[in-house]
């Protein structure tokens, strides 16, 4: 089964047809933007199901942290999953605890991005598997938290 619409935010136009690709088999409705005012118009008009956003997305707003605050302040019911070149631990926990509920590392996204969606689909946590050292012993044998 589908689920309903997905926003795909990431200002790197090869990254995002690739995922793009990738989601087309689990969302109905795949929308990809590249900058922060047609991230928030999607968000109130179509009210997508899920986000997959880059971490280093840019920001109009300098007085936010970051676009996972923002997120979390304007569409608190949103899954959101976290896009991101770096496998660190500590990128990985800040980006948890600003709201998101995934993190997928970019060179993972072919085999981590769809295991993440089910995963924040259902309201579990999900963290790549080569996030380095994982969050904890169960995480990195599954992926969930």
């Amino acid at each position: 089964m589908k689920h309903g619409t997905v926003l795909l935010a990431d200002r790197h136009s090869p990254m995002l047809e690739g995922v793009r690709n990738l989601l087309e088999g689990c969302f109905e409705v795949v929308v990809m933007v590249a900058d922060e005012p047609s991230l928030f118009q999607a968000i109130e008009r179509l009210q997508p199901a899920c986000a997959i956003v880059d971490v280093s997305f840019p920001l109009s707003d300098r007085s936010a942290d970051n676009v996972f605050c923002l997120l979390h302040q304007r569409a608190p019911d949103l899954k959101v999953i976290a896009l991101s070149v770096h496998d660190e631990r500590a990128v990985a926990q800040r980006v948890l605890e600003l709201g998101a509920l995934g993190f997928v590392v970019k060179g993972s996204a072919v085999t981590d991005l769809l295991p993440a969606i089910d995963a924040v689909m259902s309201g579990q946590t999900y963290v790549s598997r080569s996030v380095h050292p994982p969050l904890s012993s169960q995480a990195s044998e599954r992926g969930f938290l």
